[in-house]
Order: C-alpha cells, then structure tokens, then sequence
C-alpha cells in the first residue's frame, strides 16, 4: 500500500509537449484548472443571474471543474471534458475571465440599453438567393384549426331571441 502511494506519482505519464506551437506544457495544469475555474464562479457572480451568458459560463465551468476535482491524472481529463488538452483548457478559463473582467468593468455593458432606445429596421425587398435556406414553418394541422374554431365558438355568448331578457 505504502509502495503504490509513493510510485503511483512516479509512474504517472509526463507530457513532454502539447503539439501545438507556442502552447507550453504546464506540469500542474490541474491545480490551475481548479484554480481558474473557481475564479471564474466567484467572478461570474457579477453578471446578472438571469442571463443566458451567466448560465452557461457556470454550468460548463462547474463541469469542467468537477471532472478536475474527480481525475488526478491530466490524460483522464481531456478525455472526459473531449474539450482538448488541459493546456488549451487553461487558455480558455483565462480568456473566460478576461471577458467577464470585461464586462462587470463596465468596459461593455451589453445589459444596459437605454429604455428610449429605438432600433432603426431595414426593408429589403430584394429576392433572397436560392442557396440561403428560408425558414418557413410548415402549414399547422387541419385539427389546430378545427379546435381554434370549436374554442372560439364557445366563448361566444348565445342569444336565443333577438331580445335579450333582464333578470329582475
């Protein structure tokens, strides 16, 4: 027992290089990871909760989080997360919190539109090329309109006489 915890981090594979240029090996990419990521939840907190933005960062990153947190080796990783190598990975959370930076900074304030701001529309008539799919919906089922009808009919009043009767 005492052998497999000294050797175990012995024997464990060293990368020697990523493959990619300019992309160097990092010894302890998942202690980073870990480290990024929980940066990026605390930071992410900023962002208004109900936006999609926030949503989706947190739901990823705590993910990928979670896989770094359960595999001690960096191969089990990238093959759990299929995201790429843990390398690639670290440049993503740090350009994920570059962003948010970004954007809690009031840098961009993409959630700020002006409440009298008006958005200018353009008409083209011009006849869309035969290449660009045109997204028509399909015409709805006979029975969609048939129970529209019987709905409608139903909330109509119905008179019976042409005088209306008043209950004293």
């Amino acid at each position: 027992m005492f052998l497999r915890m000294i050797s175990r981090p012995l024997l464990a594979k060293v990368k020697e290089t990523t493959g990619i240029v300019g992309l160097d090996v990092v010894p302890n990419a998942r202690e980073v990871l870990i480290g990024l990521y929980n940066k990026t939840l605390k930071e992410i907190q900023a962002v208004p909760e109900d936006e999609g933005y926030r949503k989706a960062v947190e739901s990823f990153t705590r993910h990928r989080l979670k896989v770094c947190q359960e595999e001690e080796d960096w191969e089990m990783i990238e093959k759990r997360l299929g995201c790429g190598q843990v390398e690639e990975l670290i440049e993503e959370a740090r350009d994920e919190l570059t962003l948010i930076g970004k954007l809690i900074v009031a840098e961009w304030d993409p959630w700020g539109v002006p409440d009298d701001y008006e958005c200018e529309v353009f008409e083209n008539d011009a006849p869309i090329p035969k290449h660009v799919p045109q997204h028509r919906p399909g015409p709805l089922p006979e029975e969609f309109y048939k129970t529209l009808e019987a709905l409608s009919k139903k909330d109509e009043p119905k008179v019976t006489s042409g005088d209306p009767k008043i209950k004293e």
